[in-house]
Parts: C-alpha cells; structure tokens; sequence
C-alpha cells in the first residue's frame, strides 16, 4: 500500500518504469489532484517514510507507469476500450488495516472523496 492517486498509463512499449503520458494527461492530473490536495498526508507526498524512506510523488499523485509498470492493468483497459477515465487511490501505507482504524480512513479521505465527485 501508500498514499497516492496513480493515473494512466499504467504501463508503456519498454515495459520500464517511466512516464507514459495519456493523450487526456491534463484531465488525468487534474481529478488526481482534486483528490490529493483534500488529504494533506497524502498531499505531502512521503506518506510511508518507515516502509519506503525514498519513496516520493509530488503533490501526492503518479503516473502509474512511472511510478511502476503494470501491463494490462484495468485503468488503462478501461480508458482504452471503454472511454471510462479510472485512477486508482491507495488509501494508505497498510494494506489491511484493523477495523477500529476505518474511522480515521474515513475522516482522512472524506473531503478528498467529495472534492472527487465535484469533478464530474
């Protein structure tokens, strides 16, 4: 897990991890940030710094293939077959967190969720 907002691409033709742009990149950023910018950890960028001290995304968002490369992942089937515009947001460093922290992702994340649906 982290704490980002991962746009497409989520891969490119070299199979490496760089920046494959989308012809809707601009839009791509923009809902990204919409979300991050409500969530200040996350904003931030350096969310898990015990578990990954080097790992950075400004502003709290990535291009998914630059970030790490995952061919035929469902963001990029679904923006290219289907004209459905997906990021994914991880909510957090753990990925199975205890029930009795879910309150404290809800508090986290609630504005961001928000700000998100403003965007459509």
């Amino acid at each position: 897990g982290s704490l980002v907002v991962n746009y497409p691409f989520d891969d490119d033709e070299q199979g490496i991890a760089i920046y494959s742009k989308s012809p809707d990149d601009a839009v791509f950023q923009q809902l990204a940030l919409s979300y991050s910018k409500e969530n200040k950890k996350m904003y931030q960028g350096s969310p898990c710094k015990d578990m990954y001290p080097t790992e950075y995304f400004p502003h709290g968002i990535t291009n998914g293939a630059q970030w790490y490369n995952v061919p035929g992942g469902m963001q990029d089937w679904n923006y290219l077959n289907t004209n459905c515009f997906e990021v994914t947001i991880e909510l957090g460093c753990m990925k199975y967190p205890r029930a009795e922290e879910l309150p404290k992702y809800w508090e986290q994340n609630r504005r961001s969720l928000l700000q998100f649906m403003k965007q459509v």
